[in-house]
């Protein structure tokens, strides 16, 4: 009995799922321009239908860091690695704009960084890390519907980290086709959470 407990709950070392629920067939390589960072609060870790993990495995040379409130010291070197510019991916917020496209450095020199969390969660982030909220942010505009169908009381205008990290990569880097592996990722990653059904649910019984 206890092998078998111990094999339902081996892990894959890549995505870090139980093996039954390993997401590594999605990964799609993407070489983008600008580096990616992802900032994931200790919440969303172990949610099954969070992208982040998958979206960090995809981008080459990305960063993950998980944490709540980061010691300003290893969050300046995370920002800053390589001499590039921090972007912060945001929606516009009363009293602090986005920054125009026409402002921004080339592709190369920016490093796009992305919070992964819940909306309450993220603005707790940005409150305790004074880093982040200095940061200049871009925001996103006149996106497609999203298709991060397996999350409830999920609006059609909210992406998902995935998503919206592919999208800002596009438009910084002005091309959008370099980045479209990562949707493909995501489609599978989808429906296969969809689909998914645990090896220990128990079986429902009929009359």
């Amino acid at each position: 009995m206890s092998s078998l407990i111990s094999s339902r709950r081996a892990s894959c070392a890549a995505c870090l799922r139980a093996q039954s629920a390993c997401i590594c067939a999605w990964v799609r390589p993407v070489d983008a321009s600008s580096s990616l960072l992802i900032l994931q609060h200790p919440l969303e870790v172990a949610n099954a239908k969070n992208s982040a993990r998958l979206l960090h495995l995809c981008v080459a040379g990305s960063a993950l860091a998980v944490g709540e409130q980061f010691d300003p010291a290893e969050l300046d070197a995370l920002l800053h690695a390589d001499g590039r510019t921090p972007l912060l991916l945001y929606p516009e917020t009363p009293g602090v704009a986005a920054v125009a496209a026409g402002e921004l450095p080339p592709a190369e020199q920016l490093r796009l960084v992305v919070l992964d969390a819940t909306w309450r969660k993220s603005r707790k982030m940005l409150h305790l890390n004074p880093a982040l909220q200095a940061l200049p942010r871009l925001a996103l505009s006149s996106m497609p519907a999203s298709n991060y169908r397996i999350r409830k009381a999920h609006a059609p205008d909210q992406l998902s980290s995935l998503e919206a990290a592919a999208y800002a990569l596009g438009q910084l880097g002005g091309d959008m086709a370099q980045v479209a592996p990562l949707f493909d990722a995501f489609d599978g990653f989808v429906q296969q959470q969809a689909d998914f059904v645990p090896l220990d649910r128990p079986h429902t019984r009929h009359a």
